[in-house]
Protein backbone atom coordinates (compact mmCIF):
# COMPACT_ATOMS: atom_id res chain seq x y z
CA UNK A 1 0.00 0.00 0.00
CA UNK A 2 1.19 3.25 -0.82
CA UNK A 3 2.47 5.47 2.16
CA UNK A 4 0.85 8.37 2.97
CA UNK A 5 1.39 11.72 4.99
CA UNK A 6 0.11 10.96 8.91
CA UNK A 7 -3.01 12.72 9.91
CA UNK A 8 -2.47 16.43 10.71
CA UNK A 9 -4.40 16.62 14.12
CA UNK A 10 -1.41 13.78 15.28
CA UNK A 11 1.60 16.63 14.79
CA UNK A 12 2.33 17.90 18.11
CA UNK A 13 5.82 19.87 16.89
CA UNK A 14 3.83 23.30 15.23
CA UNK A 15 1.05 24.95 17.39
CA UNK A 16 -2.18 24.18 16.22
CA UNK A 17 -4.08 26.72 14.40
CA UNK A 18 -8.19 26.67 13.56
CA UNK A 19 -9.32 24.21 11.26
CA UNK A 20 -11.23 27.24 9.85
CA UNK A 21 -8.34 29.34 8.83
CA UNK A 22 -6.53 26.33 7.18
CA UNK A 23 -9.84 25.43 5.44
CA UNK A 24 -9.98 29.07 4.46
CA UNK A 25 -6.10 28.79 3.16
CA UNK A 26 -6.67 25.49 1.23
CA UNK A 27 -10.25 26.63 -0.16
CA UNK A 28 -8.52 29.44 -1.71
CA UNK A 29 -6.62 27.38 -4.55
CA UNK A 30 -10.24 26.08 -5.84
CA UNK A 31 -11.50 29.75 -5.42
CA UNK A 32 -8.56 30.97 -7.51
CA UNK A 33 -8.43 28.19 -10.20
CA UNK A 34 -11.95 28.79 -10.80
CA UNK A 35 -12.06 32.56 -10.61
CA UNK A 36 -9.71 32.50 -13.48
CA UNK A 37 -11.32 29.59 -15.12
CA UNK A 38 -14.48 31.97 -14.96
CA UNK A 39 -12.35 35.13 -15.78
CA UNK A 40 -11.15 33.63 -18.54
CA UNK A 41 -14.20 32.48 -20.15
CA UNK A 42 -16.17 35.90 -20.34
CA UNK A 43 -13.05 37.47 -21.97
CA UNK A 44 -12.48 34.42 -24.56
CA UNK A 45 -14.72 36.55 -27.48
CA UNK A 46 -11.92 39.98 -26.56
CA UNK A 47 -8.90 37.34 -26.51
CA UNK A 48 -10.18 35.81 -30.12
CA UNK A 49 -10.25 39.36 -31.43
CA UNK A 50 -7.38 40.58 -30.70
CA UNK A 51 -5.69 37.70 -31.08
CA UNK A 52 -6.87 36.72 -34.10
CA UNK A 53 -8.04 33.16 -33.63
CA UNK A 54 -10.60 31.59 -34.82
CA UNK A 55 -13.30 29.63 -33.45
CA UNK A 56 -11.54 26.13 -33.55
CA UNK A 57 -8.51 28.05 -32.34
CA UNK A 58 -9.97 29.72 -28.99
CA UNK A 59 -10.96 25.84 -28.13
CA UNK A 60 -7.30 24.59 -28.26
CA UNK A 61 -6.36 27.46 -25.96
CA UNK A 62 -8.82 25.96 -23.62
CA UNK A 63 -7.99 22.70 -24.07
CA UNK A 64 -4.36 23.57 -23.77
CA UNK A 65 -5.00 24.24 -20.40
CA UNK A 66 -7.14 21.30 -19.91
CA UNK A 67 -5.19 18.89 -21.56
CA UNK A 68 -2.27 19.36 -18.60
CA UNK A 69 -4.20 19.83 -15.92
CA UNK A 70 -6.23 16.37 -16.61
CA UNK A 71 -3.11 14.58 -17.72
CA UNK A 72 -0.96 15.40 -14.55
CA UNK A 73 -3.82 15.53 -11.80
CA UNK A 74 -3.17 11.77 -10.78
CA UNK A 75 0.40 12.28 -10.44
CA UNK A 76 -0.17 15.62 -8.71
CA UNK A 77 -2.38 13.46 -5.93
CA UNK A 78 -0.14 10.99 -5.16
CA UNK A 79 2.60 13.47 -5.08
CA UNK A 80 0.54 14.66 -2.03
CA UNK A 81 0.67 11.63 -0.40
CA UNK A 82 4.12 10.78 -1.19
CA UNK A 83 5.97 14.33 -0.33
CA UNK A 84 3.51 16.00 2.05
CA UNK A 85 0.38 17.80 0.97
CA UNK A 86 2.15 21.31 2.27
CA UNK A 87 5.08 20.83 0.45
CA UNK A 88 3.30 20.14 -2.75
CA UNK A 89 0.23 22.77 -2.83
CA UNK A 90 2.85 25.68 -2.32
CA UNK A 91 4.89 24.47 -4.88
CA UNK A 92 2.19 23.87 -7.53
CA UNK A 93 0.64 27.42 -6.52
CA UNK A 94 4.19 28.75 -7.54
CA UNK A 95 3.99 27.05 -10.68
CA UNK A 96 0.37 28.50 -11.10
CA UNK A 97 0.98 32.08 -10.23
CA UNK A 98 3.51 31.99 -12.75
CA UNK A 99 2.03 30.88 -15.99
CA UNK A 100 -0.50 33.49 -14.89
CA UNK A 101 1.93 36.09 -15.15
CA UNK A 102 3.02 34.44 -18.84
CA UNK A 103 -0.95 34.47 -20.00
CA UNK A 104 -1.02 38.45 -19.12
CA UNK A 105 2.10 38.62 -21.25
CA UNK A 106 1.12 37.27 -24.15
CA UNK A 107 1.21 38.60 -27.86
CA UNK A 108 0.30 35.54 -30.13
CA UNK A 109 -2.15 32.97 -29.73
CA UNK A 110 0.66 29.61 -29.11
CA UNK A 111 2.47 32.09 -26.19
CA UNK A 112 -1.32 32.12 -24.50
CA UNK A 113 -1.15 28.41 -25.21
CA UNK A 114 2.65 27.81 -23.31
CA UNK A 115 1.13 30.02 -20.42
CA UNK A 116 -2.27 28.08 -20.36
CA UNK A 117 -0.51 24.54 -20.32
CA UNK A 118 1.88 26.29 -17.16
CA UNK A 119 -1.59 26.85 -15.54
CA UNK A 120 -2.87 23.63 -15.93
CA UNK A 121 0.50 22.01 -14.58
CA UNK A 122 0.50 24.31 -11.78
CA UNK A 123 -3.60 23.53 -10.68
CA UNK A 124 -2.82 19.93 -11.78
CA UNK A 125 -0.46 19.66 -8.40
CA UNK A 126 -2.38 22.41 -5.81
CA UNK A 127 -5.84 21.40 -6.06
CA UNK A 128 -5.87 17.61 -5.15
CA UNK A 129 -3.14 18.54 -2.51
CA UNK A 130 -5.68 21.40 -1.45
CA UNK A 131 -8.51 18.23 -1.08
CA UNK A 132 -6.16 15.97 0.41
CA UNK A 133 -5.04 18.24 2.97
CA UNK A 134 -8.26 18.75 4.10
CA UNK A 135 -9.87 15.34 4.22
CA UNK A 136 -7.02 14.79 6.34
CA UNK A 137 -8.41 17.90 8.93
CA UNK A 138 -11.82 16.92 8.61
CA UNK A 139 -11.18 13.19 9.09
CA UNK A 140 -15.37 11.64 9.80
CA UNK A 141 -17.86 11.22 6.96
CA UNK A 142 -20.31 13.58 8.33
CA UNK A 143 -17.19 16.22 8.21
CA UNK A 144 -15.90 15.64 4.86
CA UNK A 145 -19.39 16.20 3.37
CA UNK A 146 -20.11 19.38 5.01
CA UNK A 147 -16.24 20.50 4.01
CA UNK A 148 -17.45 19.29 0.81
CA UNK A 149 -19.93 21.65 0.97
CA UNK A 150 -18.16 24.53 2.01
CA UNK A 151 -15.65 23.33 -0.63
CA UNK A 152 -18.35 23.37 -3.54
CA UNK A 153 -19.90 26.56 -2.20
CA UNK A 154 -16.41 28.69 -2.42
CA UNK A 155 -16.47 27.32 -6.04
CA UNK A 156 -19.47 28.52 -6.66
CA UNK A 157 -18.16 32.11 -5.52
CA UNK A 158 -15.34 32.20 -7.44
CA UNK A 159 -17.77 31.61 -10.42
CA UNK A 160 -19.91 34.39 -8.97
CA UNK A 161 -16.69 36.83 -8.88
CA UNK A 162 -15.33 35.33 -11.94
CA UNK A 163 -18.16 36.58 -14.20
CA UNK A 164 -18.60 39.93 -12.49
CA UNK A 165 -14.68 40.46 -12.37
CA UNK A 166 -14.35 39.15 -15.75
CA UNK A 167 -16.68 41.03 -17.67
CA UNK A 168 -16.04 44.07 -15.80
CA UNK A 169 -12.34 43.80 -16.33
CA UNK A 170 -12.15 43.07 -20.12
CA UNK A 171 -14.12 45.66 -20.55
CA UNK A 172 -12.80 48.62 -18.53
CA UNK A 173 -8.74 46.99 -18.66
CA UNK A 174 -8.17 44.45 -21.38
CA UNK A 175 -8.20 40.95 -21.35
CA UNK A 176 -4.66 41.32 -19.70
CA UNK A 177 -6.05 42.01 -16.33
CA UNK A 178 -8.53 39.09 -15.90
CA UNK A 179 -4.79 36.78 -15.75
CA UNK A 180 -2.99 39.39 -13.37
CA UNK A 181 -6.29 39.50 -10.82
CA UNK A 182 -6.08 35.89 -9.39
CA UNK A 183 -2.23 36.51 -8.22
CA UNK A 184 -2.61 38.41 -5.29
CA UNK A 185 -5.27 35.56 -4.17
CA UNK A 186 -3.27 32.68 -4.72
CA UNK A 187 -0.31 34.96 -3.06
CA UNK A 188 -2.77 35.30 0.60
CA UNK A 189 -3.83 31.84 -0.06
CA UNK A 190 -0.21 30.29 -0.19
CA UNK A 191 1.01 32.19 3.04
CA UNK A 192 -2.18 31.00 4.54
CA UNK A 193 -1.56 27.81 3.76
CA UNK A 194 2.27 27.86 4.76
CA UNK A 195 1.10 29.42 8.25
CA UNK A 196 -1.74 27.44 9.56
CA UNK A 197 -1.13 23.90 8.12
CA UNK A 198 1.34 21.94 9.89
CA UNK A 199 4.62 20.62 7.54
CA UNK A 200 4.20 16.65 7.68
CA UNK A 201 7.35 15.26 5.65
CA UNK A 202 6.65 12.27 3.33
CA UNK A 203 7.45 9.21 4.86
CA UNK A 204 10.29 6.88 2.55
CA UNK A 205 8.81 4.75 -0.17
CA UNK A 206 9.14 3.47 -3.36
CA UNK A 207 6.88 6.19 -5.94
CA UNK A 208 5.80 3.98 -8.94
CA UNK A 209 7.68 6.17 -11.60
CA UNK A 210 6.29 3.80 -14.61
CA UNK A 211 2.73 3.84 -13.71
CA UNK A 212 3.08 8.15 -13.50
CA UNK A 213 4.64 8.12 -16.86
CA UNK A 214 2.31 5.53 -18.71
CA UNK A 215 -1.32 7.15 -16.85
CA UNK A 216 0.38 10.97 -17.46
CA UNK A 217 1.10 10.11 -21.41
CA UNK A 218 -2.53 7.89 -21.62
CA UNK A 219 -4.57 10.47 -20.31
CA UNK A 220 -2.71 13.81 -22.05
CA UNK A 221 -2.28 11.50 -25.61
CA UNK A 222 -6.49 10.56 -25.75
CA UNK A 223 -7.44 14.12 -24.88
CA UNK A 224 -4.76 15.57 -27.37
CA UNK A 225 -6.47 12.97 -29.92
CA UNK A 226 -10.22 14.37 -29.22
CA UNK A 227 -8.70 17.96 -29.42
CA UNK A 228 -7.30 17.10 -32.76
CA UNK A 229 -10.66 14.98 -34.19
CA UNK A 230 -12.76 18.44 -33.55
CA UNK A 231 -10.29 20.56 -35.38
CA UNK A 232 -9.36 17.73 -38.03
CA UNK A 233 -11.62 15.38 -38.16
CA UNK A 234 -11.30 11.29 -36.90
CA UNK A 235 -9.05 10.02 -39.83
CA UNK A 236 -6.45 12.89 -39.31
CA UNK A 237 -2.95 11.63 -38.25
CA UNK A 238 -3.28 13.54 -34.98
CA UNK A 239 -6.13 12.09 -34.14
CA UNK A 240 -5.29 8.59 -34.60
CA UNK A 241 -1.29 8.48 -33.80
CA UNK A 242 -3.13 10.73 -30.00
CA UNK A 243 -5.43 8.03 -29.36
CA UNK A 244 -3.63 4.81 -30.32
CA UNK A 245 -1.00 6.27 -28.11
CA UNK A 246 -3.82 6.67 -25.51
CA UNK A 247 -5.04 3.34 -25.29
CA UNK A 248 -1.89 1.69 -25.87
CA UNK A 249 -0.45 3.75 -22.74
CA UNK A 250 -3.29 3.29 -20.48
CA UNK A 251 -3.17 -0.85 -21.18
CA UNK A 252 0.16 -0.47 -20.26
CA UNK A 253 -0.52 1.33 -16.92
CA UNK A 254 -3.18 -1.44 -16.15
CA UNK A 255 -0.16 -3.95 -16.50
CA UNK A 256 2.05 -1.90 -14.25
CA UNK A 257 -0.39 -1.39 -11.85
CA UNK A 258 -1.39 -5.05 -11.34
CA UNK A 259 2.45 -6.18 -10.63
CA UNK A 260 3.96 -2.86 -8.60
CA UNK A 261 4.10 -2.97 -5.07
CA UNK A 262 3.45 0.53 -4.48
CA UNK A 263 1.10 1.45 -7.31
CA UNK A 264 0.27 4.46 -8.20
CA UNK A 265 -3.31 3.75 -8.35
CA UNK A 266 -4.37 0.60 -7.13
CA UNK A 267 -6.51 -1.30 -9.05
CA UNK A 268 -9.02 -1.94 -6.01
CA UNK A 269 -10.19 1.11 -5.86
CA UNK A 270 -12.21 0.44 -9.13
CA UNK A 271 -13.59 -2.65 -7.31
CA UNK A 272 -16.07 0.38 -5.27
CA UNK A 273 -19.44 0.83 -7.17
CA UNK A 274 -19.40 4.52 -5.79
CA UNK A 275 -16.03 5.21 -6.38
CA UNK A 276 -16.71 4.22 -10.14
CA UNK A 277 -19.74 5.54 -10.57
CA UNK A 278 -19.39 8.96 -9.03
CA UNK A 279 -15.91 9.75 -11.43
CA UNK A 280 -17.85 8.61 -14.36
CA UNK A 281 -20.92 10.99 -13.23
CA UNK A 282 -18.26 14.06 -12.49
CA UNK A 283 -16.40 13.08 -16.15
CA UNK A 284 -19.51 13.68 -17.63
CA UNK A 285 -20.29 16.72 -15.68
CA UNK A 286 -17.35 17.76 -16.30
CA UNK A 287 -17.75 18.23 -20.04
CA UNK A 288 -21.29 19.88 -19.57
CA UNK A 289 -19.79 22.54 -17.26
CA UNK A 290 -16.30 23.43 -19.22
CA UNK A 291 -18.25 23.55 -22.40
CA UNK A 292 -21.40 25.59 -20.86
CA UNK A 293 -19.20 28.31 -19.63
CA UNK A 294 -17.29 28.18 -23.31
CA UNK A 295 -20.16 28.39 -25.24
CA UNK A 296 -22.12 30.52 -23.17
CA UNK A 297 -20.10 34.06 -23.43
CA UNK A 298 -20.03 33.39 -27.01
CA UNK A 299 -23.36 32.56 -27.19
CA UNK A 300 -24.13 36.03 -25.37
CA UNK A 301 -21.65 38.24 -26.98
CA UNK A 302 -21.98 37.24 -30.81
CA UNK A 303 -25.90 36.12 -30.88
CA UNK A 304 -27.82 38.28 -28.25
CA UNK A 305 -25.30 41.53 -28.91
CA UNK A 306 -24.74 41.55 -25.21
CA UNK A 307 -20.83 43.33 -23.52
CA UNK A 308 -18.59 41.62 -22.02
CA UNK A 309 -19.68 43.61 -18.93
CA UNK A 310 -23.70 42.78 -19.25
CA UNK A 311 -22.31 39.10 -20.17
CA UNK A 312 -21.11 39.06 -16.83
CA UNK A 313 -23.63 40.11 -14.75
CA UNK A 314 -26.57 37.77 -16.67
CA UNK A 315 -24.20 35.34 -14.97
CA UNK A 316 -24.41 36.03 -11.63
CA UNK A 317 -27.38 34.38 -10.67
CA UNK A 318 -25.80 31.04 -12.64
CA UNK A 319 -23.09 31.76 -10.43
CA UNK A 320 -24.90 32.51 -7.12
CA UNK A 321 -27.13 29.37 -7.34
CA UNK A 322 -24.00 27.33 -7.56
CA UNK A 323 -23.47 28.33 -4.26
CA UNK A 324 -26.87 27.99 -3.09
CA UNK A 325 -26.86 24.11 -5.04
CA UNK A 326 -22.99 23.52 -2.81
CA UNK A 327 -24.31 24.69 0.44
CA UNK A 328 -27.88 22.84 0.36
CA UNK A 329 -25.70 19.31 -1.17
CA UNK A 330 -25.02 18.32 2.59
CA UNK A 331 -28.90 18.43 3.77
CA UNK A 332 -29.68 17.10 0.54
CA UNK A 333 -27.76 14.15 0.99
CA UNK A 334 -28.59 14.05 5.03
CA UNK A 335 -32.36 13.20 3.75
CA UNK A 336 -31.95 10.87 1.03
CA UNK A 337 -28.38 9.93 1.11
CA UNK A 338 -25.51 10.10 -1.48
CA UNK A 339 -26.98 7.23 -4.00
CA UNK A 340 -30.36 8.91 -4.23
CA UNK A 341 -29.42 12.27 -3.73
CA UNK A 342 -26.95 12.58 -6.71
CA UNK A 343 -30.13 11.52 -9.57
CA UNK A 344 -31.98 14.34 -8.28
CA UNK A 345 -29.38 17.14 -8.05
CA UNK A 346 -28.89 15.77 -12.15
CA UNK A 347 -32.01 15.87 -12.89
CA UNK A 348 -32.39 19.67 -11.75
CA UNK A 349 -29.28 20.21 -13.71
CA UNK A 350 -31.03 18.50 -16.94
CA UNK A 351 -33.83 20.66 -16.62
CA UNK A 352 -32.10 23.85 -17.02
CA UNK A 353 -30.19 22.60 -19.92
CA UNK A 354 -33.38 21.88 -21.53
CA UNK A 355 -34.74 25.04 -20.69
CA UNK A 356 -31.57 26.98 -22.17
CA UNK A 357 -31.94 24.59 -25.46
CA UNK A 358 -35.61 25.73 -25.57
CA UNK A 359 -35.56 29.30 -24.99
CA UNK A 360 -36.33 31.59 -27.87
CA UNK A 361 -34.28 34.69 -26.76
CA UNK A 362 -32.68 36.41 -29.87
CA UNK A 363 -31.49 39.52 -28.26
CA UNK A 364 -30.73 40.57 -24.66
CA UNK A 365 -31.28 39.01 -21.13
CA UNK A 366 -34.61 37.49 -20.85
CA UNK A 367 -36.37 35.94 -17.46
CA UNK A 368 -36.42 32.53 -19.96
CA UNK A 369 -32.55 32.53 -20.20
CA UNK A 370 -33.27 33.63 -16.40
CA UNK A 371 -35.05 30.64 -15.31
CA UNK A 372 -32.48 28.21 -16.88
CA UNK A 373 -30.05 30.07 -15.79
CA UNK A 374 -31.29 29.38 -11.82
CA UNK A 375 -31.54 25.63 -12.80
CA UNK A 376 -28.37 25.45 -14.17
CA UNK A 377 -26.60 26.71 -11.18
CA UNK A 378 -28.54 24.91 -8.57
CA UNK A 379 -28.08 21.51 -10.72
CA UNK A 380 -24.57 22.23 -10.85
CA UNK A 381 -23.71 22.62 -7.49
CA UNK A 382 -25.97 20.11 -5.91
CA UNK A 383 -24.41 17.42 -8.41
CA UNK A 384 -21.00 18.38 -8.31
CA UNK A 385 -20.94 17.86 -3.87
CA UNK A 386 -22.76 14.99 -4.24
CA UNK A 387 -20.48 13.11 -7.00
CA UNK A 388 -17.54 14.57 -4.95
CA UNK A 389 -18.42 13.32 -1.75
CA UNK A 390 -19.38 9.79 -3.26
CA UNK A 391 -15.99 9.74 -4.85
CA UNK A 392 -13.98 10.70 -1.95
CA UNK A 393 -15.37 10.01 1.78
CA UNK A 394 -14.57 7.30 2.63
CA UNK A 395 -11.31 7.19 1.49
CA UNK A 396 -8.55 4.75 3.74
CA UNK A 397 -5.21 5.75 4.78
CA UNK A 398 -2.77 6.50 2.04
CA UNK A 399 -5.74 7.17 -0.07
CA UNK A 400 -6.94 11.18 0.15
CA UNK A 401 -4.49 11.81 -2.76
CA UNK A 402 -5.01 9.19 -4.63
CA UNK A 403 -9.10 9.57 -4.71
CA UNK A 404 -9.04 13.48 -5.13
CA UNK A 405 -6.78 13.30 -8.24
CA UNK A 406 -9.13 10.79 -9.39
CA UNK A 407 -12.22 12.55 -8.89
CA UNK A 408 -10.28 15.95 -10.23
CA UNK A 409 -8.93 14.05 -12.93
CA UNK A 410 -12.41 12.50 -14.29
CA UNK A 411 -13.54 16.10 -13.85
CA UNK A 412 -10.90 17.81 -15.68
CA UNK A 413 -10.54 14.54 -18.42
CA UNK A 414 -14.38 14.92 -19.21
CA UNK A 415 -13.90 18.83 -19.71
CA UNK A 416 -11.65 18.59 -21.91
CA UNK A 417 -13.05 15.48 -24.34
CA UNK A 418 -16.05 17.26 -23.73
CA UNK A 419 -15.56 20.30 -24.98
CA UNK A 420 -13.24 19.58 -27.80
CA UNK A 421 -16.01 17.07 -29.07
CA UNK A 422 -19.52 19.24 -28.66
CA UNK A 423 -16.88 22.31 -30.20
CA UNK A 424 -16.33 19.95 -33.37
CA UNK A 425 -20.51 18.89 -33.74
CA UNK A 426 -21.40 22.97 -32.96
CA UNK A 427 -18.50 24.21 -35.44
CA UNK A 428 -19.41 21.37 -37.88
CA UNK A 429 -23.06 22.04 -37.59
CA UNK A 430 -22.91 25.68 -38.15
CA UNK A 431 -21.76 24.63 -41.54
CA UNK A 432 -18.99 26.72 -44.05
CA UNK A 433 -19.99 30.58 -43.42
CA UNK A 434 -21.16 29.86 -39.88
CA UNK A 435 -19.00 29.64 -36.48
CA UNK A 436 -21.04 27.71 -33.88
CA UNK A 437 -24.21 26.68 -34.04
CA UNK A 438 -25.09 27.28 -30.11
CA UNK A 439 -28.21 25.13 -29.81
CA UNK A 440 -26.27 22.20 -30.84
CA UNK A 441 -24.13 22.78 -28.26
CA UNK A 442 -26.12 23.05 -25.68
CA UNK A 443 -28.69 20.44 -26.71
CA UNK A 444 -25.35 17.80 -26.69
CA UNK A 445 -24.41 18.98 -23.16
CA UNK A 446 -27.80 18.14 -22.42
CA UNK A 447 -27.53 14.75 -24.06
CA UNK A 448 -24.25 13.95 -21.53
CA UNK A 449 -26.64 14.93 -18.17
CA UNK A 450 -28.47 12.47 -19.61
CA UNK A 451 -25.93 9.86 -19.45
CA UNK A 452 -25.23 10.66 -16.25
CA UNK A 453 -28.65 10.53 -14.90
CA UNK A 454 -28.66 7.12 -16.20
CA UNK A 455 -25.23 5.84 -14.31
CA UNK A 456 -26.55 7.40 -10.93
CA UNK A 457 -29.94 5.31 -11.26
CA UNK A 458 -28.51 2.42 -11.73
CA UNK A 459 -26.28 3.36 -8.86
CA UNK A 460 -29.54 3.72 -6.73
CA UNK A 461 -31.62 1.09 -8.07
CA UNK A 462 -28.44 -1.30 -6.83
CA UNK A 463 -28.03 0.38 -3.69
CA UNK A 464 -30.32 -0.75 -0.54
CA UNK A 465 -28.29 0.27 2.70
CA UNK A 466 -24.73 1.17 2.30
CA UNK A 467 -22.41 2.28 4.58
CA UNK A 468 -21.90 5.70 2.59
CA UNK A 469 -25.43 6.32 2.94
CA UNK A 470 -25.53 5.34 6.58
CA UNK A 471 -22.72 7.41 7.38
CA UNK A 472 -24.19 10.40 6.65
CA UNK A 473 -26.84 11.30 9.19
Amino acid sequence: MMLDEPALTAVPAEPRISRGVAMTGLASAMFLVILDSAMANLAGPTIRTSLGLTAAELTVVVDAYLVAFAGLLLLGGRLADVLGGRRVFLTGMVVYLAASVLCAAATTGPMLIAGRIGQGIGAAVVLPAALSLMLNIYSSAAERTRALGIWGAVAGFGSLVGVLLGGTLTEWLGWQSVFLTPVPFGVIGALVVWRSVPSVPGRPGTFDALGALTITVGITALTLGTVFAADAGWAAPGTIIGLAVGVVSLGAFVIVERSSAHPLVPLRVFRRRPVVTANLVVMVIGGTLTSLFFFLPQYQQDMLGMSPLATGMAQLPLAGMIIVGSAAAPVLTQRLGLARALPVALAVLLAGFLWLVLDPTTTGFSAGLLGAFLLIGTGLGLSLVTATAMGVRDSADGESGLLSGLINAAQQVGGAVGLAALAGLAIGAAGPHGDIAFTTAFLGAAVLILIALALSLVLSIRTRSTPVTANVH
